[in-house]
């Protein structure tokens, strides 16, 4: 498909969404996990922008982003401690 066209329906589908509501829980459970898993991603890109100089290095896939995003800080903790004490 074209990336216009997907643009559009998730477009269209974000503002039926605001004009309807969401009354399902599994759309605003799917949703949040979403946002975790983007917070998870961005707190591992940061870890690894200033994680560089002490050369730490997590990569930024499906199961580092799910760690991260859902526990948090200390899930980050807890890939750095892997990263360097196991690998």
């Amino acid at each position: 498909m074209e990336p216009v066209v997907v643009i559009a329906l998730i477009g269209g589908l974000i503002v039926l969404f605001l004009l309807v509501g969401t009354p399902l829980k599994p759309i605003r459970f799917v949703g949040q996990g979403i946002v975790k898993l983007l917070i998870g991603a961005l707190l591992l890109f940061f870890l690894n922008v200033l994680g560089n100089q002490f050369g730490i290095h997590i990569p930024i896939n499906l199961a580092t982003s799910a760690v991260s995003g859902f526990l948090g800080i200390p899930g980050l903790c807890a890939l750095v401690a892997i990263d360097t004490w196991i690998l």
